[in-house]
């Protein structure tokens, strides 16, 4: 997950149509004025989601574009010598209507992006690529920002970071090319944004399209909660009487745990794992990866850089690919080796029942269960009914209470998109309001798969204080009135890490909004959110929060066994995702002329790395969201690992202290990582907490795997100074 925070005036997601033809509009209508905007409210002003209309988007966006072109060619064209004041500070200050505009756009293409949102999506995109190049290959902006970098030496230390974010955007984004250049990288990243939109519409069809209905008999295995959500999903389509197994993750995971129909698994295996690549109308194989990997790449050497991941990870801690490289090959062994022991161990039990087959990738996750069982008298499904949604969330209130003093109160009466939303006020020790955080739980059509955090709007203290405004969103199946919502261990787990990224924009406490949580490197964002994923297994949060809908608290001998259990199954979590991350880079380095076929070009490197054939990557090439919808993780999927090895080395801080939520510690990591935000550079801040650069081993022995003697660490990366 990545935020971009900074300044709509520079950095903006590529969404917006472009009014820059007309320098005068004539008056808004009633609907885009809800859009454009400030937001009204008793508590700071909340996002009027009550009153959006989609066809209000076009003309918010034309105008929001219309009045910060002026503000940004008054900044340029400003007579007075360049300052901070006139020039950064100006641009922060630019943009207000387009970020309002812009984060109520983000909301609906993720959360409700029916036919004619997609409509409105697909003619924005490239408009608002030639939008932002417009203002970051501005040559009269330009020398104004390099000027001030010049003379930031004056600067406050925080002033610095942020001449230096604007100052290495601007370069990065093409600032320094000749006219020629700046031409052909606009086209390209017009024609890259619509790319990108016509991947995510190609998924999420298929997501849509591609429903397993079943009938009782079908159901051989499945626990009672999973039957119930199939049978609410059926009925939510129109089919009651039937089970629905959904095209999503939430979906296919826990029926390929759990179900005893082989056949049945592969085929929800095979459906899922075809998404984006069926040869049809929403195929993205055959030329959206193709021309989208061929224009990176180009866009690349116009930069100067040898390949696109060269050119990405110029401003992160890795800094190159092949230190994040480095780090992936270091633990893939570890990982290749374990799955072979993670079959071995499931293909003893399939041959003790008398299965007579071998191993696939639609038996791992069914399979494992059994070993789970076996090895440490764990059964999953046994956990399951102590994870209830709502005491999940009250655990993560209460964890983030003991570690930051926040508390959480429902507000009721708040604007929202959809009515089964909840908004919570988040107050500190002292009672002052912090921000708002709303949560939207379920699945709906039209809402993107998988579970994220989105910031509505940053804090900031430029001119008074602004409180942030977060959410999580997620997609669980809605359960039928007056039934809980059960959720697995590995859903709970991705709810402490998407709430680890609200509480990293919730503690931020920085004076400008670019430099805000969760704003940072790419490589390091995601560490606040996995290291929030250590309080879920403490015993304090299970004991109090995992209990069943009698209100009986999970048993303390089980409780034990998920503790032991903690390393089991590695080789799998790792192996998909670290496959998909070496993908994503192998991609990104290789000539776009020679990856040719991407599905030809996956099982061939795969088939190098010694790839097991029993797992599969976490997202194939043809549905790898992360990288092909956006620029944001494109050659930089690694970072969930550079960021897991932070994480697990700063946890070992609360193990060393005795205490999972020793005050100390959590002051520390407050007051030098989770405030912060982008005011200090990672590796700096990292070090203020730790005393030390980060030590790979704390991740190696979480996994269960090998610790060499002399552990390598992840890199720096340049920053302000």
């Amino acid at each position: 997950m990545r935020v971009l925070l900074l300044a709509a005036a520079l950095v903006l997601s590529p969404m917006m149509a472009s009014a820059q033809d007309s320098p005068t509009a004539a008056p808004a209508s009633a609907d885009v004025q809800v859009l454009l905007s400030d937001w009204g409210g008793p508590l700071g002003g909340e996002p009027p989601f009550d009153k959006v209309k989609v066809a209000a988007f076009k003309p918010a966006l034309d105008e929001a574009m219309r009045l910060d072109l002026a503000e940004i060619d008054a900044i340029a064209n400003d007579p007075a010598p360049p300052s901070f004041d006139n020039t950064i500070l100006a641009l922060e200050r630019a943009g207000k209507p387009l970020r309002r505009v812009q984060t109520i756009y983000s909301v609906w293409t993720s959360n409700l992006n029916s036919p004619d949102m997609q409509a409105v999506e697909r003619d924005a995109s490239p408009k608002m690529a030639a939008f932002r190049d417009k203002i970051t290959q501005n040559p009269k902006l330009f020398v104004r920002i390099d000027a001030v970098y010049q003379a930031r030496a004056k600067l406050t230390p925080e002033q610095q970071q942020l001449v230096w974010l604007y100052w290495q955007d601007a370069v990065k984004q093409g600032a320094k090319l000749s006219p020629e250049a700046k031409a052909r990288v606009t086209a390209i990243n017009q024609r890259l944004a619509a790319l990108y939109t016509q991947f995510g519409q190609n998924l999420l069809a298929d997501e849509a399209d591609y429903v397993l209905y079943l009938k009782e008999a079908d159901l051989a295995g499945l626990p009672t909660s999973l039957r119930n959500d199939a049978a609410n999903a059926a009925a939510e389509k129109g089919r009651k009487g039937e089970f629905a197994i959904l095209n999503t993750r939430s979906s296919m995971d826990p029926f390929l745990t759990y179900s005893d129909r082989r056949d049945l698994r592969e085929k929800v295996w095979r459906t899922f794992y075809a998404r984006g690549d069926n040869k049809d109308a929403h195929d993205n194989t055959k030329a959206v990866i193709p021309e989208i990997l061929k224009l990176r790449g180009e866009k690349a050497r116009l930069m100067g850089y040898p390949n696109y991941a060269a050119w990405k990870l110029q401003d992160e801690m890795a800094k190159t690919p092949d230190r994040a490289m480095d780090l992936m090959l270091r633990v893939w062994p570890s990982a290749v080796a374990r799955i072979h022991q993670e079959v071995a161990d499931m293909q003893k039990v399939a041959d003790g029942e008398g299965a007579k087959i071998k191993i696939e990738p639609w038996d791992y996750r069914y399979y494992a269960e059994k070993v789970r069982k076996a090895k440490y008298d764990l059964d999953m499904n046994q956990v399951k009914p102590y994870l209830q949604l709502d005491k999940i969330r009250e655990g993560m209130f209460w964890a983030a209470g003991q570690l930051y003093g926040f508390t959480f109160t429902r507000v009721e009466g708040a604007p929202v998109f959809d009515p089964s939303m909840s908004v919570f006020e988040v107050k500190d020790r002292a009672g002052r309001h912090v921000g708002l955080w709303y949560f939207d739980p379920y699945a709906r059509p039209g809402k993107n798969s998988g579970a994220w955090m989105d910031a509505y709007r940053p804090q900031q203290t430029m001119d008074g204080p602004v409180a942030t405004i977060v959410s999580n969103n997620a997609n669980f199946v809605k359960p039928a009135p007056g039934q809980p919502v059960l959720i697995s261990w590995d859903d709970a787990v991705t709810m402490f890490h998407e709430f680890g990224h609200a509480l990293h924009g919730l503690n931020s406490n920085v004076t400008y909004p670019s430099l805000a949580s969760p704003n940072q490197a790419q490589d390091f964002v995601e560490f606040p959110s996995q290291l929030n994923e250590n309080w879920l297994p403490t015993k304090e949060v299970l004991s109090r929060f995992a209990v069943d809908v009698n209100g009986k608290p999970i048993p303390p001998e089980l409780v034990e066994r998920i503790l032991k259990a903690q390393t089991f199954n590695q080789g799998f979590a790792v192996g998909e995702y670290l496959s998909a991350a070496i993908i994503d880079m192998k991609l990104h380095t290789a000539d776009p002329a020679k990856v040719g076929d991407p599905d030809a070009f996956e099982k061939a490197e795969l088939t190098k790395l010694g790839m097991p054939s029993e797992i599969v990557m976490r997202h194939r090439t043809p549905q790898f969201q992360h990288i092909f919808t956006g620029d944001g993780y494109a050659a930089g999927y690694y970072s969930y690992l550079w960021a897991e090895v932070l994480d697990h080395d700063a946890f070992e801080a609360f193990t060393e202290a005795g205490d999972p939520y020793d005050k100390a510690v959590a002051k520390r990591l407050h007051d030098t990582i989770m405030q912060v935000g982008y005011s200090v550079p990672p590796d700096v801040a990292y070090r203020n907490f730790r005393g030390r650069d980060p030590d790979v081993a704390a991740y190696l022995r979480s996994k269960g795997f090998p610790v060499d003697a002399k552990p390598k660490a992840p890199g720096a990366r340049p920053g302000a100074e």
